[in-house]
């Protein structure tokens, strides 16, 4: 599967809407003191250790301010960067600098600390065959920027919304009363709409797992919070027959270890709701 790429008129979209919440009428402090025809050069400063990610997006939103602005690069989006380093340097309008910097830097900063946090997790398991996804536990309004992010720093997307993949929850279940019978309505659903989109059911025990493995017609099984020895138990009676996915608190502490159980897949809520920010500044040279 390629990398996930947001459409140009997403990311166009995405930055009317935040220029709309920000400047509305005008940025006043800028109308008041700054030379409407003056131009400057600003460089983009990291200030920790982690993965840059957003240097596309901060093109985007400079040649939206000011379609004359110049962009120098130093580094791409997916590098290791380390305090002090000077990712890019942009000479446009002063006016345009100062409206693009705060976008600029709230949305490089989320997304390189979703970037950092996705490497770390890679880290601890990249010598193992197992992915690892995020999930929909992501900032309304801005998933797409930040799964762009978890893919830069070397993750997987899982589904982007609850339109494009089955995903039979405990919520489910209960509501249909049986995993049979909620894996049976999916399937009649897919038939009868004619779709073939992938199909998880989640399992909270091993008795739930029997009945996934004798009703069949999903694609994934989902172990969700299972203890090592009952998920390595699980992976084992699945037996490849299906993919097999872990999920539920996993932290840079535990990733390995359910790695190691053998399951396919791995995903990881704390890629996008619990990354840091990586610090960096905007700043107009003298």
């Amino acid at each position: 599967m390629e990398p996930y790429h947001p459409e140009p008129e997403q990311i166009l979209k995405f930055i009317h809407q935040c220029l709309e919440e920000d400047i509305r009428d005008g940025d006043v402090t800028t109308l008041a003191c700054i030379d409407p025809n003056s131009r400057s050069k600003g460089k983009l400063l990291v200030k920790d250790v982690g993965i840059i990610a957003g240097l596309e997006l901060a093109e985007a939103i400079f040649n939206h301010v000011d379609p004359s602005a110049i962009l120098t690069f130093r580094n791409k989006d997916g590098d290791p960067v380390h305090d002090g380093d000077i990712v890019f340097t942009v000479e446009c309008q002063t006016h345009a600098l100062l409206k693009a910097e705060r976008l600029v830097l709230n949305s490089m900063q989320r997304m390189s600390g979703i970037a950092t946090l996705s490497n770390r997790f890679l880290f601890e398991v990249e010598d193992l065959p197992v992915k690892l996804l995020d999930t929909r536990k992501t900032t309304p309004g801005i998933r797409f920027l930040e799964k762009w992010a978890v893919e830069m720093g070397g993750g997987h997307n899982y589904r982007f919304g609850l339109y494009d993949w089955f995903m039979i929850k405990d919520n489910h279940i209960t509501a249909c009363g049986s995993v049979t019978e909620a894996i049976e309505k999916v399937a009649s659903y897919q038939a009868t709409k004619g779709t073939e989109l992938k199909v998880t059911v989640e399992v909270k025990n091993l008795m739930e797992l029997f009945e996934v493995l004798d009703t069949g017609k999903v694609t994934r099984i989902m172990f969700d919070n299972f203890e090592l020895p009952l998920l390595k138990e699980g992976v084992r009676l699945v037996n490849k027959r299906f993919e097999t996915e872990a999920s539920g608190g996993v932290n840079l502490g535990s990733v390995r270890k359910i790695a190691l159980t053998g399951v396919d897949y791995i995903s990881i809520g704390a890629l996008t709701h619990s990354a840091q920010a990586l610090d960096m500044s905007l700043k107009i040279l003298d």
